[in-house]
C-alpha cells in the first residue's frame, strides 16, 4: 500500500501534466458510491479514484472536523466558567441574587461545566483513537 508521504507534492498539488486517461465504467450505484466516498474525504473525484488505484487509503476529514468542533466547544465553556469567576468577584452582582442560594448555584454551574467538559475530552479522544486504528 502506497503511504501518504510517498506520494510527491506535485500529485498532491495536481500540478503534475497527467496525460494519460482511463476510462472505468461503473453501475449508477457505484457511482454514487464513489462520489460519496470522494466528497466523505474531500477530494474530487478524479483525485480519490486516482490514489486508491494506486493504494493509498484517503482518510475522512469527518472525524477531524468533529474533533474540532468539539474543542471549539470545550473551549467556550473554559470561557464560560471564566466569566462565571469573573461575575463572582462582582459583589453588585451577587447582591442581586438571593445570598443563600448563591453558593448551590454556583456549585451546580461548575459540576455541569467539568461534566460537560469531561464529556467532551472522552469524545474527543474516542474520535482520534478510532480515526488513529482506521489509519494504522
Amino acid at each position: 500500500m502506497v503511504e501518504a508521504a510517498e506520494i510527491s507534492a506535485d500529485d498532491k498539488a495536481g500540478t503534475s501534466r497527467r496525460s494519460r486517461h482511463l476510462r472505468v465504467p461503473v453501475t449508477a450505484e457505484e457511482g454514487r458510491t464513489i462520489e460519496a466516498l470522494a466528497e466523505h474525504v474531500g477530494l474530487p473525484i478524479a483525485a480519490y479514484l486516482r490514489l486508491v488505484g494506486i493504494g493509498y487509503q484517503p482518510h475522512s476529514m469527518i472525524d477531524v472536523e468533529q474533533a474540532r468542533e468539539l474543542v471549539r466547544v470545550n473551549g467556550d465553556l473554559g470561557r464560560l466558567g471564566g466569566l462565571l469567576k469573573l461575575w463572582l468577584t462582582d459583589d453588585a452582582k451577587l447582591a442581586e441574587l438571593k445570598p443563600d442560594r448563591v453558593p448551590e448555584i454556583i456549585r451546580g454551574l461548575l459540576k455541569q461545566i467539568e461534566a460537560n467538559q469531561e464529556q467532551m475530552n472522552d469524545i474527543i479522544k474516542a474520535v482520534l483513537r478510532s480515526r488513529q486504528s482506521y489509519s494504522d
